[in-house]
């Protein structure tokens, strides 16, 4: 594929108890990542409903990686409701025509700083390939509708 000038935005939705110390780590440690980087500290990633995703990649966003606690999540049963939900807006994304590499969920502790500047690095990289959100759609012919064409 062909490789833009200027990747898009990276979302990062990270749990307060976990994901966000480990951003913090990050900082605190003098470590770099990109500057299309931008961190939201959320106290558990499964209250945002499906559409927000689709907001955020209609509104420009490139891609949004969950940094979530995993099976440590100090809310039960929020993990197992937030991989549902993730599977959900998968679908979406397909029938939309978005390369649903776009959005990835991950596990980052408290202590991962590597774990975090790979997954961002990672993220960047993917949309430095792919382009802004939308570029999946011309290619395909999809509309956000995921109809051919309109």
């Amino acid at each position: 594929m062909k490789a833009h000038s200027a990747p898009g935005k990276i979302l990062i939705l990270a749990t307060e108890s976990c994901a966000y110390p480990g951003a913090d780590a990050v900082g605190q440690a003098h470590m770099s990542y990109p500057a299309n980087t931008y961190i939201l500290r959320v106290r558990a990633p499964v209250l945002f409903p499906e559409r927000f995703y689709l907001e955020c990649f209609d509104k420009g966003i490139g891609g949004i990686i969950i940094m979530s606690c995993g099976v440590e999540c100090p809310y039960e049963g929020a993990y197992q409701a937030l991989a549902r939900r993730i599977d959900k807006v998968f679908a979406l994304m397909k029938a939309r025509g978005l390369d649903t590499r776009r959005l990835r969920l991950t596990s980052i502790c408290t202590v991962c700083t590597r774990a975090f500047i790979k997954e961002v690095k990672q993220m960047n990289d993917l949309l430095l390939e792919l382009g802004p959100p939308g570029s999946e759609i011309a290619a395909t012919g999809f509309s956000k509708t995921g109809r051919v064409g309109t």
